[in-house]
């Protein structure tokens, strides 16, 4: 069942070991959490549903590699509400045992999206580049194993976490890698959960889904919905419906709230040309 809203610290679950920037995200947006970790994106999605847990964290977008599919199609799964984001700026280390150095390391470990992260500085050296299911966890397991040779991709901070070294610092390509997370939560969130509250008139998005009818022309009315009321797309994505073959949904976010008159007379509209629309949630814009 799930706990009713109080200014106690509410139980925040996330994908990955301590010190994984799931963690971070959580850290950021609420004042006083209890992290939760747990392997998957999906079980995230079913701690929120089943309400072990208040409210979750799940990486939507990075601002290099791009979106994180799985957590899209989970949210077209899961009936749950986007009631927050966050971003987190990604800082990305090489970490090993102990007195390795960076001549020493012949196996990198981490997760795809890490590794995507780094390609630039990964392609410097013949290094064995092998995934896990979180950067945290790539460190964790070379701690716990004692793997000489073996490097990990993650936060710098989870150096101390698992009594690693840095063997290389700011590996991530570029200099503005971010990553950003929806909050979902069953129910509204408590003031006094958050680190920072929205501040009144604080820009507004709007994340939805919807599924076009298979007719000519029936996108570029279901866009012009938006279009004619100066309404902006910040995101449009396609994704397999998986209902049918090549079908597809269009996810989209809107830099209006879904309140708004004229967001209104939109959603209105779209409803008329689309064959499915589904709101997921209107929430303070996430700040850089």
């Amino acid at each position: 069942m799930v706990q009713p809203l109080t200014a106690s610290q509410p139980r925040v679950v996330y994908q990955g070991e301590p010190g994984a920037f799931s963690e971070e995200a959580a850290l950021a947006f609420f004042a006083q959490p209890q992290p939760v970790a747990v392997p998957t994106w999906r079980a995230i999605f079913e701690a929120v549903r089943d309400g072990t847990v208040q409210a979750g964290v799940a990486a939507i977008e990075n601002s290099l590699a791009g979106s994180i599919r799985e957590t899209y199609d989970l949210l077209a799964e899961f009936d749950l509400p986007i009631v927050g984001a966050v971003s987190v700026p990604v800082r990305l280390s090489l970490l090993a045992l102990p007195g390795q150095r960076l001549e020493d390391i012949e196996r990198v470990y981490s997760h795809a999206q890490a590794l995507a992260q780094a390609d630039e500085f990964l392609r410097t050296r013949p290094w064995q580049v092998l995934t896990t299911y979180n950067t945290a966890g790539a460190a964790r397991m070379i701690a716990e194993t004692g793997e000489r040779g073996a490097g990990a991709v993650a936060s710098p901070r989870v150096a101390n976490l698992y009594g690693l070294e840095v063997v290389a610092r700011d590996i991530q390509t570029g200099t503005d890698n971010r990553t950003r997370f929806v909050v979902l939560a069953r129910e509204g969130l408590a003031d006094a959960w958050l680190r920072t509250p929205p501040a009144p008139g604080a820009p507004m998005m709007t994340t939805l889904v919807f599924a076009v009818r298979n007719v000519p022309g029936s996108l570029h009315r279901c866009l012009g919905a938006f279009a004619t009321r100066g309404l902006n797309l910040s995101r449009l994505e396609s994704r397999p419906t998986r209902a049918a073959r090549w079908e597809y949904v269009f996810w989209v976010d809107l830099d209006a709230d879904a309140s708004s008159p004229d967001t209104k007379a939109a959603l209105d509209e779209l409803r008329t040309e689309a064959a499915m629309v589904r709101v997921l949630g209107s929430y303070a814009r996430p700040t850089e």
